[in-house]
This record gives C-alpha cells, structure tokens and sequence, in this order.
C-alpha cells in the first residue's frame, strides 16, 4: 500500500499538526501517511500529537539541514 503524502514545508506551528490531523481523518487504522516540515518545533509537536491520539510515529530523519521528514501509523 503507497503512503499517503502531505508537505507542510514553510508552514509554522501549529499549521503543520492542524494538517496532520486534518489528513489523519481521512485515513483508516494501519494506514501511513509520510509528512515534511521544516517548522523548527515540528518534532517535539508531532510527538506530543502521537501521544495525545494514540498514532505511531514509524520513521523520523532530516531530509535537509532544515528539513525532515517523518513517517506516521495511524493507530
């Protein structure tokens, strides 16, 4: 199954999460969607989003010196 894809680089928090969640809805349980930001604040958010709504957060790395990508299962 492809994963789904969402680019929320040059959005500032808490944008990319709003995105996130809003995508998140459209998914079913396993499904993975693969999310890029370049929101200095993105990682600690996205755990803190993880923990809240129970979702696994597969894959995290820096694409860039700016940029990361993160890998989420939605629970």
């Amino acid at each position: 199954m492809a994963a789904h894809e969402l680019d929320c680089k040059g959005l500032n928090c808490p944008m990319p999460i709003v995105r996130l969640s809003q995508a998140m809805r459209r998914l079913t349980a396993g499904e993975v969607i693969v999310i890029e930001a370049d929101d200095p604040a993105f990682r600690a958010d996205l755990e803190a989003w993880v923990r809240r709504f129970g979702h696994v957060i597969e894959t995290f790395d820096a694409v860039t010196d700016r940029i990361v990508r993160a890998t989420v299962k939605k629970s």
